[in-house]
């Protein structure tokens, strides 16, 4: 048991066939007590049920910082503490240069990297005080490639800014024991792909996956719990590719 007893926090979880649900899923068969967040309460507890009766689900809308606060302060009111937190809560739009709005911009800027930052400062006062924590923050291989997957532009300028925030939050935070990590999925079949890819384009996009295969939930679940337990206890301000060879660098 991996996790066995700490008390893991992930955003953006409710989706049933989202990377959120399937991290859940495999932190509590590894003896984590799971803290699922999304916007709608009632999914969230949904969700967290169906992985077990030891787990709860909460509303909490990541671009808003007062709502990571309250959400953290309840999750430490219930299980005592926190240890981990997965940043996965983000949103993306296929949309070009010229037509990318104002509203586009804020939409997916504040999602994947707004809430990446306030979910962290809610959380890391109660990491500094164990004197350990780890966080994880979910990027995409469209930040390092320039996009060509599905988001535009913004969705790959968002996935960017979380990597450097990731990497500036773990050399801040290094010496008070808190590691912090990324995940740079590739193209992974989840409710966002979901009848999207015609079967033509599934079998030009396979030509640059040396892998041969798109990837799974689970395959981004893995890697998350290497990151969240002690397997990677001498690893932080890293970025892991999980994308089949799509990009290799």
């Amino acid at each position: 048991m991996l996790l066995q007893g700490r008390t893991c926090v992930i955003t953006g979880a409710a989706s049933e066939r989202g990377l959120g649900r399937a991290t859940a899923k495999l932190f509590a068969e590894q003896g984590a007590r799971v803290a699922i967040l999304d916007l709608d309460e009632a999914a969230a507890q949904a969700a967290a049920k169906a992985i077990g009766p030891d787990h709860r689900g909460y509303a909490c809308d990541v671009t808003d910082r007062d709502a990571c606060l309250g959400a953290a302060r309840r999750i430490r009111e219930d299980f005592g503490g926190i240890d981990v937190l997965v940043n996965n809560a983000g949103i993306t739009q296929p949309v070009r240069t010229l037509d990318i709005t104002p509203e586009n911009y804020e939409a997916v800027t504040d999602v994947s990297l707004r809430g990446t930052l306030y979910m962290s400062q809610a959380v890391i006062p109660t990491m500094k005080d164990a004197g350990r924590g780890a966080i994880v923050c979910m990027s995409s291989v469209s930040a390092q490639r320039g996009g060509g997957v599905f988001g535009g532009p913004h969705y790959s300028a968002a996935k960017a800014g979380v990597l450097g925030l990731a990497r500036a939050m773990a050399r801040e935070l290094g010496p008070d024991g808190i590691r912090v990590n990324s995940i740079t999925p590739g193209l992974i079949q989840t409710d966002i792909t979901a009848g999207k890819l015609s079967d033509a384009m599934k079998a030009e996009i396979l030509k640059g996956i040396p892998l041969n295969r798109l990837g799974d939930a689970i395959d981004v679940a893995r890697i998350c719990l290497f990151l969240a337990s002690d397997l990677s206890s001498y690893v932080t301000g890293a970025t892991i590719d999980v994308n089949g060879g799509m990009l290799i660098h």
